[in-house]
């Protein structure tokens, strides 16, 4: 069994919802992502989502954005992120980890060479957001083999027929982004979440995370009322941005957030 489908059922069996929070690697330098994740854990992850910073992050909106080009200034590739990875699983093999990214540093790496370099790290789930279900098919076996599940996005305009076909290649989860445009943008409707929920159920027997518009606990909450788990980016990562150049109040106040929603989420 995957640690993501044990994580989530092991949650279920306690009435809980599951934390992801994303922070994109590298961003602050990959010593501070490494004590990022530990604080996270530290206050109530369940999964962690890593961003692999790429030149071009188009779903991705300006706080994030941001974050991509601070990482990619320091030098960072998807080789250092599969080495922080292992560094980790070092002193925790419980949390899981997804790397969120784009497609092409894995085409460069090579889909079987990354499938078994992540596995090697330790690495239980991959987005790439920019890979529609259609083209993932050779990247899917190379994932299956390496027994790294494949994670997608569906979004408020993903058709019936398009949630029919992640049906037969997602596994782990699904991310519904329970907006329309970039990360960080808008405020949720809780009702159109909902409505969202339900048909996505009726295509996809999977855990279901949502993201993009979490702020606070209170929406954190609310959405956790609907979905298998909570995904939290923009307003961690607007905190390594601020504290850049202090790492204590960096982890201070990341740790302090994430806490609050993982609480809420899970009283």
């Amino acid at each position: 069994m995957s640690r993501i489908k044990n994580i989530f059922q092991s949650l279920k069996k306690q009435g809980q919802k599951a934390f992801i929070p994303f922070i994109t690697a590298g961003d602050s330098g990959l010593d501070n992502t490494f004590e990022l994740m530990q604080t996270l854990v530290a206050n109530g992850a369940d999964v962690i989502e890593l961003g692999v910073a790429f030149s071009d992050p188009m779903a991705d909106g300006p706080v994030i954005a941001k974050a991509h080009e601070r990482a990619l200034a320091t030098g960072v590739s998807l080789h250092d992120v599969l080495t922080l990875v292992k560094k980790f699983r070092q002193t925790n093999d419980t949390t899981a980890i997804v790397l969120m990214g784009y497609l092409n540093p894995i085409e460069v790496f090579g889909y079987q060479a990354f499938a078994n370099a992540a596995q090697a790290s330790g690495v239980d789930g991959v987005l790439v957001v920019d890979m529609p279900p259609e083209e993932a098919k050779d990247l899917k076996v190379c994932l299956d083999r390496a027994e790294i599940d494949f994670i997608f996005l569906v979004a408020p305009t993903t058709t019936n027929e398009r949630l029919a076909a992640l049906a037969d290649i997602a596994s782990g989860f699904v991310y519904f982004v329970s907006l329309k445009g970039v990360t960080g943008a808008g405020h949720l409707d809780i009702d159109a979440v909902n409505t969202n929920m339900r048909r996505i159920r009726q295509f996809i027997n999977l855990p279901i995370g949502v993201g993009f518009g979490i702020k606070d606990a209170a929406t954190a909450k609310a959405v956790s009322k609907l979905a298998d788990a909570v995904i939290v980016g923009s307003s961690l990562v607007s905190f390594v941005e601020k504290y850049n150049k202090n790492k204590a109040k960096m982890l201070a106040n990341v740790g302090a957030l994430a806490n609050e929603i993982s609480k809420a989420i899970k009283e």
